[in-house]
């Protein structure tokens, strides 16, 4: 098995670009089902954020992969126009990409929480679509892991460390505060919420659109008024600072809405979507301001940082040892699970007499003849995976064969 992965981020690509590269669930969906009905494809993973859209591949050894042309196919867009914009990476690459994805060093801002939910997210989504393999299971599953480990044993942000909170000190550079303003986040998931909940922190007086027929259930920070999203534009001119963040594929806020509002104040409008939610040519007009996504950076240079990203460095190497452990020793992960489901049945059948002599009902029996089995086979899985983290490759090919004659006598 051979793991790839091909993506296209805020480094190479423009917001406009990574637009065209953004996927909906239900893309997903399409995507994931297409994909596993190629013969090259076993497993398959799809990470979209504002920054970013990757796709994994895990690949027979012996088979080959394009995914370059194979997504711009799927999307109807020219792979040799888009191509460029793209980076390929197989095998180790690709395993210290992900590790280093998920710990938030490769973000805009670096450390950032919202990357450990959303590579999290996109292995739960594929998982359920039927579209991972045992591969991208663990690797995956790990690389979270060692995105957790950084994010309680040490401290990448030299403030917080998401896109609103780089907004709000970008603005407070230019001299600009919300305290005590007039704000408005239109859209009320994850980005929404980090965005009204740094506001109010900030001391902003703050209101967020909510769809009408979510308005009884939607979950918004305390201390938000809530207003309907058809209400937005009666509410904007009264407004210093506009955030967007929605995964809406059409303009929240349009030229035409806003080119003869009168406000007789400055807005500033910040678009945290991707696709976009605020159209471009809102800027020209002489009270807004527009920042999309890509206007905020964070600054690398301070001695804490620093010396924190050394230590998230040895985190990663520490977890990456664990998953190349796992990965080069997956030929022998058909034995490994043969021994696990001999161990189970064995384990089963020596408590027979028990089961004979008990008072439960059958039904009752089976379930737990079951339990017990289970718990054979993860006993197994453990100590076959404890001993090839301690042994050469010779000496537990040796305890394998040992023990498969041992089931065998």
């Amino acid at each position: 098995m051979s793991v790839q992965m091909a993506g296209i981020d805020h480094n190479l690509a423009s917001l406009d670009v990574r637009s065209i590269f953004s996927f909906t669930k239900k893309l997903m969906e399409q995507a994931y089902e297409d994909f596993r009905a190629l013969p090259a494809v076993e497993g398959c993973v799809i990470i979209s954020t504002c920054n970013r859209m990757e796709i994994w591949f895990s690949v027979p050894e012996e088979e080959e992969l394009s995914p370059v042309p194979l997504i711009c196919g799927f999307l109807h867009v020219d792979p040799v126009r888009y191509a460029p914009f793209f980076v390929e990476r197989k095998e180790q690459e690709a395993v210290d990409h992900l590790f280093r994805l998920a710990a938030g060093l490769e973000s805009r801002i670096v450390g950032e929480d919202q990357i450990i939910t959303q590579v999290g997210e996109a292995l739960a989504f594929a998982r359920s679509c039927y579209a991972t393999d045992h591969c991208l299971e663990v690797l995956f599953r790990l690389a979270v892991t060692a995105g957790k480990r950084i994010k309680t044993e040490t401290n990448l942000s030299t403030a917080d460390h998401s896109v609103i909170h780089a907004a709000l000190r970008m603005l407070a550079d230019e001299g600009i505060t919300v305290a005590d303003r007039h704000c408005l986040v239109i859209g009320n998931g994850m980005m929404g919420r980090l965005a009204a909940q740094a506001l109010l922190d900030h001391g902003a007086e703050v209101t967020v659109t909510v769809r009408q027929y979510r308005s009884g259930v939607v979950d918004i920070p305390l201390g938000c008024r809530r207003i309907n999203y058809d209400e937005r534009l009666s509410v904007l001119p009264e407004c210093d600072l506009v955030v967007s963040a929605t995964s809406s594929p059409n303009y929240t806020l349009r030229y035409q809405d806003l080119c003869g509002m009168k406000t007789g104040h400055p807005i500033r409008m910040i678009d945290l979507a991707v696709p976009r939610d605020m159209d471009p040519e809102i800027a020209s007009l002489d009270d807004f301001t527009l920042y999309d996504i890509d206007s905020f950076h964070i600054d690398l240079h301070s001695e804490k940082l620093r010396i924190n990203l050394a230590r998230a460095e040895e985190i990663l190497r520490e977890e990456q040892e664990r998953f190349n452990a796992w990965y080069e020793c997956r030929e022998y992960i058909p034995r490994i699970q043969e021994l696990k489901a001999r161990a189970g049945s064995d384990v089963g059948n020596r408590m027979n007499p028990f089961f004979r002599c008990t008072a439960l009902q059958e039904e009752e029996k089976a379930e737990l003849r079951l339990e017990v089995e289970g718990a054979a086979a993860r006993m197994m899985n453990h100590l076959l995976f404890s001993l090839r983290e301690r042994l050469t490759d010779r000496e537990f090919r040796d305890c394998l064969d040992a023990m498969e004659k041992a089931f065998n006598e």
